[in-house]
């Protein structure tokens, strides 16, 4: 299993490296409206993108059924219409470019030099949507066929040819904000070209492109539904994520910047146990496709038992190098006194979590997509009942809500499990 899960972790680890190469980049060139203007339209695009990671998601688990069906030629299929549905998306997405950043760039404030900044390098790099989605399909493509190495070496290729091209146009033709935008689009690029080659060697001997089969109702109405529901999935859990940054911004500006350090131990824990998720979407859709129930629910066993393991390993790891951690994360004794007092949540995050991870690739990989809408969305009005009920204890009662939400993730989804396994495979 960690032949999938270990190239899956790295893999997550370099997701959001666009953006802070680009940060990085400008950052170096003194000018701080130019620097906060590139943060802010990076953070725009983890955002955006996060929100339409169905499209990974959705690739790996038809992927992995369908080679556990032994369907070799759909396997094919599921590259071609998940490249056409992030082809679609890009190009909506670069229709309403003004539109759209008109209202995010309203929603997100800040002085007009850091708006004038992040709106350049938006409107650069919006043109690598369908590049970045496509390189999504890709990705979760590679995954579903058990070729996390492969996966992780197209991403490494991005992260390394963003970082060149990143280095070249900003730091030596003196490109700007437009150059680290332009550095972006060009690396998706690549990164697409990539891997059409590498399909292209990986489907050698299929039967090829069949119209009929590529636009199958069902399969497509059944891909489109799986997309559907977990985008709504996502979409609550970026509620609760933005719910929770705005509470604690209410709290006062110590207390946003404690939240705000912490949460980049929410985020290392999250793509950690996030590749333990893909080796379940993997792992599970396969024994899905082949109607092994016996494999299916081993491989969930498994799952659940590496991820307890990896999470014990990240608290501890928090537990005891999370003050330096802190202390190196930021300067002022206030902030550093603040974040200290909270990171005893942080360290128990991944024990509460684990499941949710778990059991989220293990939905997807079964495509038991519409329960999982369900329940992450029955999971958010816990999180905000349980602020709702703890809010007079500030940022106490919103760490505890967001330990909860956690909590009810896995629980819910755990206690929904065996019915769906009954019901998928009988007995």
């Amino acid at each position: 299993m960690f032949d999938i899960a270990g190239p899956a972790m790295i893999a997550n680890l370099t997701t959001p490296l666009i953006g802070i190469v680009s940060t990085t980049a400008i950052g170096r060139l003194g000018e701080a409206a130019m620097l906060g203007g590139v943060a802010m339209a990076s953070v725009i695009f983890d955002c955006l993108f996060w929100l339409f990671a169905f499209l990974r998601a959705s690739t790996l688990a038809f992927t992995a059924q369908s080679l556990g069906a032994g369907e070799t030629d759909e396997v094919l299929m599921v590259l071609i219409r998940g490249l056409a549905l992030a082809a679609l998306i890009g190009l909506a997405l670069i229709l309403l470019q003004l539109p759209l950043g008109a209202v995010i760039f309203q929603v997100m404030g800040g002085s007009e030099a850091v708006l004038g900044a992040a709106r350049t390098y938006f409107m650069v790099r919006i043109w690598s949507a369908p590049l970045a989605l496509a390189n999504y399909v890709v990705l979760g493509w590679l995954v579903g066929l058990a070729r996390a190495r492969l996966a992780l070496a197209v991403q490494v290729a991005i992260n390394l040819i963003n970082m060149a091209a990143t280095i070249l146009l900003v730091q030596v033709l003196q490109a700007g904000i437009a150059g680290a935008a332009i550095a972006a689009v060009f690396a998706e690029a690549i990164g697409v070209a990539i891997g059409v080659v590498l399909a292209r060697r990986l489907v050698q001997g299929a039967a090829g492109i069949s119209r009929p089969a590529l636009l199958d109702r069902a399969k497509l109405m059944h891909m489109m539904a799986v997309n559907r529901d977990i985008m709504i999935r996502t979409a609550a859990m970026i509620v609760a994520f933005l719910f929770f940054t705005s509470q604690g911004a209410r709290a006062g500006d110590t207390t946003l910047a404690a939240n705000a350090v912490l949460n980049n131990f929410l985020l290392v824990a999250a793509f950690f146990l996030d590749g333990l998720a893909n080796a379940a979407e993997q792992l599970c859709g396969y024994a899905f496709g082949a109607r092994d129930r016996d494999g299916f629910a081993g491989a969930t066993r498994l799952v659940l038992a590496w991820g307890f393991g990896f999470a014990l390993v990240v608290a501890v790891i928090f537990a005891l190098f999370g003050p330096l951690l802190i202390d190196v994360m930021t300067a002022s004794p206030a902030v550093r006194s603040a974040a200290r007092d909270y990171l005893p949540f942080v360290v128990a995050s991944p024990l509460l979590s684990v499941f949710a991870f778990a059991f989220d690739g293990v939905y997807i990989g079964a495509t038991w997509a519409r329960d999982m809408r369900n329940l992450m969305v029955a999971a958010l009005a816990v999180f905000l009942a349980i602020w709702l009920a703890l809010r007079g204890f500030g940022n106490t009662g919103l760490w505890i809500a967001m330990l909860g939400f956690y909590a009810a993730r896995g629980g819910f989804q755990a206690a929904r499990y065996p019915a769906l396994l009954k019901a998928s495979f009988g007995k």
